[in-house]
């Protein structure tokens, strides 16, 4: 008797903070034979799904002893969630400012003109099963004959709140449960970006950032922008395929990395290619305007429309600064606060003691910078207090995930790049020292607005003696 999978994951696309359970039997080999023990193969690739095979090579193998039930449980939650992670650049065939990204000529994600493809936020799992026993000739065994292989499985580096909704099977998949990315599969005018921020953003005019979507059906033919001055006066429009050369692609595939593709539309990404955006910057017409996004399947609306209004210079000279950070659904969000915020630094450094004078040359002479404690190096941590505008309530769903985000980074705006330039000055790592997060409401608050506060994760280090 075959090995059953008896109970498996709803869905096909598995966010990996879920549990991925598992639960396979073979009554007739539990109930005649000893020492049993259930065979789990697990195939990860990064490319297509895959063809197990007698030669194939698993990425992990696990065993289980059945339980009193006599089935085998299995949780592959700790062992699929190694496997994914965050895009912090991006891949090959997209762009920056015109030069094609390449190993020679990496750029960071946020920074894109159009298209990227997803480089390691995505994978394809499958898993075969055996059952493995001792015969009546004391043997231990694993016939093939046993064998039986899941279904081709998309995880995706993201995880669930206590607040999402499960969903539990019915009829012959009654145990099966699972949650359902069925809103993030662009198909109609509700469907959703990967983040949970709002649909109306708020970006400076130099700022730049990405959308993040799902595209497992190949719907996505084209992505729309719609350009609006500061009185909601459209002027001007462009779309952009979704094609190879725009650093997607062109035919479908299998491959897991055009499943999740990420569209930088924020104003810096548009600045970088765009001559009709151009225009409207130099002109000062697009200033206190807006841009519109939304996904299309040629000239059906597929996802919401998500409107970033760009804001008005600060009259009162404040520094701006946005943050972006890694967001429940592993794509990213960004948020630039535009209210005063304080720089300090904090410095830590060793000493030592100095002799004061010369005492290896032919004759004693007295030096007046020299004697006295000394630091012998002195390394500078900068932390920075910020603080938003006055928001809304719908916003706190987003800034809840910034202070549970493990990457958290400060995003530098558009800028001319010198020749060769390495780009190192557009992303720096900070950590988030504010360790907790009251959810403000207008009936408890009136007005909303939020403080935090962040270290650069690297330390100065100056010249030592």
């Amino acid at each position: 008797m075959a090995t059953l999978i008896e109970q498996k994951p709803l869905y096909p696309q598995l966010p990996v903070g879920q549990e991925v359970i598992f639960v396979v039997s073979n009554n007739t080999i539990v109930a005649g034979f000893t020492n049993v023990r259930f065979i789990a193969d697990v195939y990860i690739s990064d490319t297509i799904p895959t063809a197990i095979s007698s030669t194939s090579v698993p990425t992990a193998t696990f065993k289980t002893t059945p339980n009193n039930a006599g089935v085998g449980i299995f949780d592959f939650r700790q062992v699929v969630e190694n496997y994914v992670s965050a895009d912090n650049m991006a891949a090959n065939i997209s762009s920056y400012k015109g030069t094609a990204t390449t190993d020679d000529t990496p750029h960071p994600l946020h920074l894109i003109d159009k298209y990227s493809r997803n480089k390691k936020a995505a994978r394809w799992l499958t898993i075969q099963f055996k059952t493995q026993y001792t015969d009546a000739n004391s043997d231990v065994v694993t016939p093939e004959t046993l064998f039986t292989v899941s279904v081709d499985y998309q995880l995706f580096n993201a995880y669930l709140k206590y607040s999402d909704i499960l969903t539990m099977g019915t009829g012959a998949t009654a145990n099966n449960f699972g949650f359902s990315l069925g809103n993030f599969n662009l198909s109609s005018a509700s469907d959703r970006f990967l983040t949970n921020a709002p649909a109306t953003q708020y970006a400076n005019i130099e700022d730049y950032g990405t959308l993040a979507f799902l595209a497992p059906d190949d719907n996505v033919t084209q992505i729309k922008l719609i350009y609006k001055n500061s009185a909601g006066i459209q002027i001007g429009a462009e779309s952009v395929a979704r094609n190879f050369s725009n650093g997607s692609y062109t035919n479908f595939t299998s491959s897991i990395v055009i499943s999740l593709l990420y569209f930088g539309c924020f104003p810096a990404n548009l600045q970088n290619w765009s001559s009709t955006f151009q225009a409207l910057v130099s002109a000062g017409t697009i200033q206190g305007g807006s841009i519109t996004v939304q996904a299309f399947d040629n000239s059906n609306p597929i996802s919401k429309e998500y409107i970033i209004n760009i804001n008005c210079p600060n009259l009162k000279g404040y520094e701006s600064i946005r943050l972006c950070w890694l967001n429940q659904w592993g794509a990213w969000d960004y948020y630039t606060f535009t209210q005063k915020s304080v720089r300090s630094i904090s410095t830590k450094g060793s000493t030592y003691e100095q002799l004061a004078g010369t005492w290896n040359e032919a004759a004693y002479r007295v030096d007046s910078y020299k004697g006295g404690k000394k630091a012998f190096r002195v390394n500078a941590t900068e932390k920075i207090t910020m603080n938003s505008d006055f928001v809304s309530e719908s916003e706190n769903d987003m800034f809840e995930e910034l202070i549970n985000s493990p990457e958290v980074y400060i995003l530098e705006g558009y800028q001319t790049d010198g020749t060769f330039s390495a780009l190192n000055q557009y992303v720096k790592p900070v950590r988030l020292t504010t360790s907790s997060f009251v959810k403000k409401t207008v009936a408890n608050d009136k007005l909303i607005q939020y403080t935090f506060e962040v270290e650069k994760s690297k330390t100065l280090r100056t010249q030592s003696v």
